[in-house]
């Protein structure tokens, strides 16, 4: 299944929404892992074949949709607690991550610090028949600045099809498979969607492509996640 957004209202979708496609990160882009799939820098409006294209089906699984939600953040309470009335009883809370302002993707290897580009989530440890099962990621902006989630249009399942045609059933799907996916000459588009101070996410991580984006911010952006099986529209809605 493909990036599906669940919303109610077309216009407030399209004014946070912007669509784009990927490449591979050159040799002279030292703060970036070798073969790591960037932003191709060209982002424009989404057209109407485009907008029905990641509207989510009634039938599509929860597990695989995306929300835009004003999470009900209340100062003074623990972020760890924040989550546990929210549908999901057992939400894991997994921390918070400062991005600088101008990065046009924000995540990070920690054993060397260069950025890793779109990748997929592995906390579930799902194997390619699983992998439309994993949790989603509830992502808080905490603000000062605004930033982005980018998404791709292509799950994880459909890109391990196209790159082991006769094994991908005995695979667990990495961002490895998207780095060869885009390395033989194929692309993706991707959607990144505007997250003002207090809004926030749900996306299925373990299953799209993704990376934060604070591109064109002024100010620096820290932004609190969570694991977890939230029902479609538990959370307040932003579009």
């Amino acid at each position: 299944m493909p990036l599906h957004i669940v919303y109610d209202d077309e216009t407030a979708l399209r004014s946070r929404c912007e669509i784009a496609t990927v490449r591979t990160a050159r040799p002279d882009e030292v703060t970036y892992e070798t073969g790591a799939v960037v932003p191709s820098g060209t982002w424009r409006s989404l057209t109407q074949a485009e907008i029905k294209s990641i509207t989510a089906p009634r039938q599509t699984l929860d597990s695989t949709v995306v929300e835009i939600v004003q999470p009900p953040f209340q100062d003074g309470l623990p972020l760890e607690q924040l989550a546990q009335p929210l549908g999901d009883a057992d939400a894991e809370y997994l921390g918070q991550a400062l991005a600088e302002p101008g990065m046009a993707t924000t995540t990070n290897n920690y054993q060397d610090g260069r950025l890793i580009g779109l990748h997929l989530d592995n906390w579930d440890k799902l194997r390619f028949a699983d992998k439309h099962t994993g949790r989603r990621r509830l992502c808080l902006n905490l603000g000062p600045g605004t930033r982005y989630i980018i998404l791709g249009d292509i799950d994880a399942q459909a890109t391990c099809r196209a790159i082991y045609p006769t094994a991908y059933a005995h695979r667990y799907p990495h961002t490895d498979d998207y780095r060869a996916y885009v390395a033989s000459g194929r692309s993706f588009r991707i959607v990144r969607i505007r997250l003002a101070p207090g809004e926030g996410y749900l996306a299925p991580t373990e299953y799209l492509p993704h990376d934060g984006s604070t591109d064109g911010a002024p100010l620096p952006s820290a932004a609190a996640f969570w694991l977890g099986r939230w029902p479609r529209r538990v959370l307040p809605t932003l579009v």
